[in-house]
């Protein structure tokens, strides 16, 4: 059953073949549920407020995506039901690293993607953070 119309979905690899990525992403997904918005995820444990993976964007991403996992669980969603994401990174020699991490995350999914290269975020050692816009669905 499609619970999401996904419109022109593609791989990077095709499109983008100068990069070493491998993601699939879409230009437009159409959704019907309750909408669930995730707050911009870091490398940080939910429970202890500590900061994981200090130096290193891909440790940071594999953190917030498992953070995006979970907050999508406990909101009744899942991964799969995810349609629009936007990843910030303060530098843009993170790209490759944190966007292979996202879309092995991902696999499957196309979703839309915006990728935003910010000065920094809320504190220091954070290198990357991931939000996301997910669904619900209505029960078919």
């Amino acid at each position: 059953m499609v619970v999401h119309k996904r419109i022109r979905p593609f791989n990077t690899k095709e499109t983008y073949p100068e990069q070493k990525l491998d993601n699939d992403l879409c230009q437009t997904v159409v959704a019907k549920g309750s909408m669930v918005f995730v707050r911009g995820q870091i490398g940080q444990d939910l429970d202890t407020s500590e900061s994981v993976a200090i130096g290193d964007p891909e440790g940071q991403t594999e953190k917030a995506m498992a953070n995006i996992k979970m907050l999508l669980e406990e909101a009744g969603s899942k991964l799969e039901h995810i349609c629009k994401i936007t990843i910030y990174i303060i530098d843009p020699r993170y790209r490759e690293p944190v966007y292979r991490t996202v879309g092995k995350w991902l696999k499957g999914v196309y979703p839309v993607s915006t990728g935003i290269v910010v000065s920094a975020l809320a504190r220091p050692e954070w290198l990357v953070e991931v939000d996301a816009i997910a669904v619900i669905p209505d029960e078919a």
